[in-house]
């Protein structure tokens, strides 16, 4: 992503694998199922080689300080910076903290967190909520700015927006049942649908062409702010950025966590928001029995005028704007 935002920035890759855990899966039956082991015993190798990787690129490289978010591939190279005594700083997006950085916080410099502190276990003397940095055009739009927002998306400006989305690579679960209450998703108003490409074909068949109050997409790659921000309700799965964006534009919001992924971290970020009455949450596998669940909270939120208002000033709350330079404070003052 990084050398994509700017060409002549330098990008290197090392090996790494990651240890494959499923939330709803109890343990035994991840030690009963051949294919997963044997991938986390390779991966176990891969990490390992990465690490010897990472430890030959820092003694050339002799950086003065090593910046991790979390992700496998992180893993061998903070703990190369522990091994060579260089400074490390971590940033936490989720609720909950993923095994990476919980092993690399023994040895960590500073800690930034994308939540309120009280939801982690890191050290509170080298920790701090910082949020998520993310892009200025995320902001709680005008009445004006909502009205140009759906002129420039085609959407009829006298119905209320309902905008879908489930992340870049879609969700499935949640296409299936927007597609089968399409119907009566249209009575409450506009339907915008980010389905993801995978299921793009199969749902363009399925439903009705684009047009002023219904629209299908694969993928947006830019003006989302505006899609998002021209919305009069957004339902989307409960990652930590997305979450952040909806916060900064003090959207009323409908979270649908995946409940399936490592760690339920989806599930946990969901609960954030939820415990300070700043979202709906809405539980998948009760949405999957009965679908009409899912129409019955965007009704509520879009007729419930005063509490969708409350519920998105809570929401706005928890909105960092400065991130990104709180962040590089952080890094910089590890350096000294």
């Amino acid at each position: 992503m990084l050398g994509h935002l700017d060409p002549n920035l330098p990008v290197q890759t090392i090996a790494s694998g990651k240890l494959r855990r499923y939330y709803h899966l109890s343990v035994l039956r991840q030690l009963l199922w051949p294919t997963l082991v044997l991938l986390n015993i390779r991966d176990g190798f891969l990490v390992v080689l990465g690490f010897m990787q990472s430890l030959a690129k820092f003694v050339l490289w002799r950086p003065d300080v090593v910046f991790t978010k979390g992700g496998y591939v992180c893993l061998p190279v903070g703990l190369a910076a522990k091994i060579l005594r260089i400074p490390l700083v971590i940033h936490d997006s989720d609720a909950h903290p993923g095994l990476t950085n919980r092993i690399l916080s023994k040895w960590a410099t500073a800690i930034a967190t994308g939540a309120p502190l009280e939801y982690y276990s890191y050290p509170k003397a080298i920790s701090r909520y910082v949020g998520i940095p993310i892009a200025d055009e995320f902001h709680p739009f005008s009445v004006s700015e909502r009205q140009a927002a759906r002129e420039l998306w085609g959407i009829d400006p006298n119905r209320p927006l309902i905008v879908i989305t489930g992340g870049g690579l879609g969700a499935t679960r949640i296409n299936d049942v927007v597609t089968e209450t399409l119907h009566d998703l249209l009575k409450l108003g506009s339907v915008v649908l980010v389905a993801g490409a995978g299921q793009y074909d199969e749902l363009r068949s399925l439903t009705p062409p684009n047009d002023s109050h219904f629209q299908l997409h694969a993928f947006v790659s830019s003006g989302m702010a505006a899609l998002l921000g021209g919305a009069d309700v957004v339902v989307t799965r409960a990652g930590a950025t997305t979450i952040l964006e909806l916060a900064a534009l003090a959207k009323p919001t409908i979270l649908v966590p995946n409940g399936k992924l490592t760690g339920g971290h989806q599930l946990k970020n969901a609960a954030v928001y939820a415990n300070a009455d700043a979202v709906v949450v809405v539980d998948e596998q009760r949405m999957l029995d009965n679908p009409v669940v899912l129409g019955q909270a965007i009704e509520r939120v879009l007729t419930e005028t005063e509490v969708a208002s409350a519920m998105a000033i809570k929401f706005s709350a928890f909105a960092r704007p400065h991130a990104a330079r709180n962040m590089v404070d952080m890094i910089l003052d590890a350096v000294k």
